[in-house]
C-alpha cells in the first residue's frame, strides 16, 4: 500500500464527509483508477482521465445491477452519486471484507465456486445493456488483426496469426458475464476459505466464459482443469495463448486500442516467458 496524495485525501473527504481518514493507504495504481481504501469502511475510486470520467457512471449502474441479481458473494456498492472534480469523477463503494490468495494459491473447489457464481448471473435485460459495448468500437479479431498483429516482432507474427486462427476456430457458445479482471486482488476470501465478494468490475462484458476460467490460472493451470469441463479447460487455455487472456480482455468489448505500441511492450515480454 502506498501513502496518498493530498488530492486524493480531498475527494475522499468529500465523498465521506466526517470519516476520518488518517488510516487510509492508496491501493497499487491501476490503468483506470487510483483507489483510497479505507479499512472497513469503504474504497474510493477516482478517475485518471477522461475517457475513464465519461464510463464510471455506467461502471457504477454495472454494481447496483449485479447487487439484485442474487450472487452468492458481496459486490461493492456505490455509497452516493458518481462526483465530478475537474476532470475526474470519484464514487465511494462499500467496503468488502477478506483478503484475496495468493499467487498460484487456491484448490479446484474455491475456482470452481467463484466461476459458478459468476456465471450465475443471468445475462438478460437491463443488465444486458449496461455491460455490452461491442457496438461502440470494433470487434477485438479486428483490432488484434490491424492493429496489433502488424506491430509485433517479425519473429512473432506467423505465430501470432496462427494463435488468432485458433480462437476465431472455436465452435460458438452462447455469452455469459464475464468479470473481464478475475484473479488476484479481485477476489476475497475469509481466513477459513470462504468466498466472501468479487471487486473491481469494470471489464464486466458479454462474452465466451472460458474467458474467466483463463483468468482464473491465476491459482494455476492444473487447479483450472480440475475446476472445469475439459472443453471449457481446452477453450481457456485457447484464449490465453494469444496473448495472455489479462491482456487480451483490453481489445474486447468496444474498446478503443489508444495505444498499440503500449500494448505490444505489454504482450511480447508475455509471449516470450511463456514460449
Amino acid at each position: 500500500m502506498i501513502k496518498p496524495s493530498p488530492d486524493l485525501v480531498e475527494i475522499a473527504s468529500a465523498l465521506l464527509p466526517g470519516v476520518r481518514l488518517d488510516k487510509a493507504v492508496r491501493a497499487t495504481e491501476g490503468n483506470i483508477h487510483e483507489v483510497l481504501l479505507v479499512p472497513g469502511v469503504a474504497a474510493v475510486r477516482v478517475t485518471k482521465g477522461p475517457l475513464t470520467t465519461a464510463s464510471m457512471p455506467r461502471r457504477v449502474e454495472v454494481l447496483r445491477h449485479l447487487a439484485s441479481a442474487g450472487l452468492p458473494l458481496q459486490v461493492p456498492q456505490p455509497l452516493g452519486p458518481v462526483t465530478t472534480f475537474g476532470d475526474r469523477a470519484a464514487v465511494a463503494v462499500s467496503w468488502i471484507d477478506g483478503t484475496h490468495l495468493p499467487e498460484g494459491v487456491g484448490d479446484p473447489a474455491q475456482i470452481a465456486e467463484v466461476l459458478d457464481a459468476v456465471r450465475s448471473v443471468p445475462l438478460t435485460g437491463s443488465l444486458l445493456e449496461v455491460v455490452d459495448d461491442r457496438a461502440q468500437g470494433p470487434s477485438w479479431s479486428a483490432i488484434v488483426t490491424e492493429e496489433i498483429l502488424p506491430r509485433l516482432p517479425v519473429g512473432w507474427q506467423a505465430e501470432g496469426r496462427r494463435r488468432l486462427d485458433a480462437v476465431l476456430a472455436l465452435e460458438p457458445v452462447s455469452d455469459a458475464l464475464v468479470h473481464g479482471d478475475l484473479s488476484g486482488s479481485n477476489v476475497h476470501w475469509s481466513g477459513n476459505g470462504k468466498l466472501l465478494g468479487v471487486l473491481d468490475w469494470d471489464m464486466a462484458m458479454p462474452a465466451d466464459p472460458a474467458v474467466n476460467a483463463a483468468q482464473m490460472a491465476w491459482h494455476g493451470w492444473e487447479n483450472v482443469r480440475r475446476a472445469v469441463s475439459a472443453e471449457t479447460y481446452r477453450r481457456a487455455r485457447t484464449w490465453d495463448a494469444l496473448f495472455g487472456v489479462g491482456h487480451l480482455v483490453a481489445t474486447m468489448n468496444g474498446r478503443p486500442m489508444s495505444s498499440p505500441d503500449g500494448f505490444i511492450r505489454a504482450i511480447v515480454p508475455w509471449l516470450e516467458a511463456n514460449a
